[in-house]
């Protein structure tokens, strides 16, 4: 069973039309994508996607309930009906690089130890590009940011927590760390940073799959009390993720990450600056 992708519908349509263009894009065809709705998508947000069902060469289906149960109860209900399957949240505002998903899985099959994987982000909080806990633009091409990427020695190194902009949770993890904890959390954010701490408890890494890129507008944001709420479950988390903001032991892979990136932008820029305007040109002998 390959991997699925799993998307909670949100309510922006113009950011949900981004994501789902990138995806198609990015992404093997014929990829199982999910899109399910908690009874919350409006009126405009409909024609975005049936528009991109009857065009994708994915293998996509789209539900929505009727009434909602809530984000967390809902997304645990996508996890629960893929059991037994790998698979990928992906935010509904997240515009995921080219190969996006190919370096997931190759992430997996490096290190059976992983139980969730998360791209670069450039909001990606522990795992922002190109600098640590910042918010910047979307990068404007995508494509040589993904060549970048790919360029980096895979080393997979571990986060404080997962982080969901894109993140890959390992089937066998997730069944034996149980299900999303839909009592305690109001957002499916801090439920699924909750399942990752869970789940590394249980002996199994939260780590950086830094070969792959998924850009975002902003940061997630939680619901009143959720951080509380994992602060309280977790005394360790939040003294773990200050200490790895100060030391910041990713500084030396995003720099290099820069120094490719750079690489991988510079032919078409010099090309625009060097091409000789085809009028300039000079006329053939005679």
């Amino acid at each position: 069973m390959g991997t699925i992708v799993l998307l909670p519908i949100g309510v922006d349509d113009t950011a949900l039309d981004l994501c789902l263009g990138a995806l198609d894009a990015g992404t093997p065809a014929d990829t199982a994508v999910w899109l399910a709705d908690d009874g919350q998508a409006g009126p405009r947000v409909q024609p975005v996607i049936e528009h991109w069902l009857a065009h994708t060469r994915l293998r996509a289906e789209y539900t929505r309930r009727a009434r909602s149960i809530g984000e967390v109860a809902h997304l645990d209900e996508m996890l629960r009906a893929c059991a037994g399957a790998d698979v990928v949240v992906l935010a509904p505002d997240a515009i995921p690089a080219p190969g996006w998903l190919q370096q997931l899985d190759a992430c997996f099959a490096r290190d059976p130890s992983i139980g969730s994987a998360t791209p670069w982000c450039n909001a990606g909080e522990t795992a922002a590009w190109p600098r640590l806990g910042e918010i910047d633009p979307v990068p404007a091409d995508l494509t040589a940011m993904a060549q970048a990427c790919a360029g980096l020695p895979p080393m997979h190194p571990e986060l404080p927590s997962a982080v969901t902009h894109a993140v890959l949770l390992r089937a066998n993890a997730r069944r034996k760390a149980g299900g999303l904890d839909m009592h305690s959390y109001g957002s499916w954010n801090a439920a699924l940073v909750d399942l990752s701490l869970r789940m590394a408890g249980l002996g199994w890494r939260n780590a950086l799959c830094e070969t792959a890129f998924v850009a975002r507008a902003g940061e997630a944001t939680a619901f009143d009390g959720d951080m509380d709420a994992l602060g309280t479950r977790w005394p360790g988390w939040q003294p773990r993720l200050a200490a790895f903001l100060m030391a910041d032991p990713l500084r030396g892979t995003r720099e290099t990450l820069q120094q490719l990136h750079r690489q991988a932008i510079m032919p078409r820029s010099q090309g625009d600056l060097f091409a000789v305007p085809p009028a300039s040109l000079p006329e053939p002998p005679v």
